[in-house]
């Protein structure tokens, strides 16, 4: 049967696409590396950690550099205390206000339906909510089902929530999660390789977006003026 062992030193893991102009300006997107050992954790959260990972490789890849920074953080011990969603907030407190964004993908490997975001702030709220309804009509060519609605975000991100960080859930089809969810049946064989790909190309995307906009997620003003949500070359 289940059982609680000790709690034992563990560590998140972070990794950064420096930005060329804001470096100290931060857009966050990860998920949590501990999982249930009954199963090896591939939807919950394995899949969640390669997005992100993916993401930023992507975005290396074709040499895109945003205006801020994207930082990639694969949070420990999630799944039992919330440890390293925790540490992260406090370690980072003098920063937070520096963070744009945080954005967690926790709800496996599906095909992708778009963001759910919140933040303390409810006219930041509704700002982010409509750029983001822009963002992802970006996409409409090629994944029409992406919709952007106020709601949950992550519990990983959870704790960086009162420090007025505008949170987001990356959110997919998840009517089969619970059939995998914390149980023998979550394994590598359970992913969509097809899902999977789609899901980095809409995270990735996101993340860009949102780390090179002229004015800061969540506002309307920007040095040069407009308020658009698309990137500038």
């Amino acid at each position: 049967g289940a059982k609680t062992l000790p709690d034992a030193e563990s560590a998140n893991v972070v990794g950064e696409l420096l930005g060329r102009e804001k470096p100290e300006e931060v857009v966050v997107i990860g998920g949590h590396i501990d999982s249930w050992d009954v199963g090896q954790g591939a939807h919950d959260d394995g899949g969640g950690c390669v997005m992100a990972m993916e993401a930023i490789r992507v975005l290396r890849r074709l040499n895109l550099r945003p205006r801020r920074t994207i930082r990639v953080v694969l949070w420990t011990n999630e799944e039992n205390g919330l440890g390293g969603g925790r540490a992260y907030a406090n370690e980072h407190a003098e920063e937070l206000p520096n963070h744009i964004a945080a954005i967690e993908a926790d709800s496996g490997v599906f095909a992708p339906r778009g963001y759910s975001l919140e933040c303390t702030d409810k006219k930041r709220e509704g700002v982010a909510l409509r750029q983001m309804e822009d963002i992802l009509s970006l996409l409409d060519p090629y994944i029409p089902e992406l919709r952007a609605l106020t709601g949950g975000s992550g519990a990983d991100v959870s704790p960086m929530r009162e420090a007025g960080v505008i949170l987001m859930g990356h959110r997919v089809e998840g009517s089969h999660y619970f059939d995998y969810h914390h149980t023998h049946a979550d394994t590598i064989d359970k992913v969509d390789p097809e899902d999977l790909s789609r899901n980095v190309a809409v995270l990735a995307t996101v993340a860009y977006i949102l780390a090179d906009m002229p004015q800061r997620f969540g506002t309307t003003t920007t040095t040069g003026g407009g308020a658009s949500a698309r990137p500038e070359p």
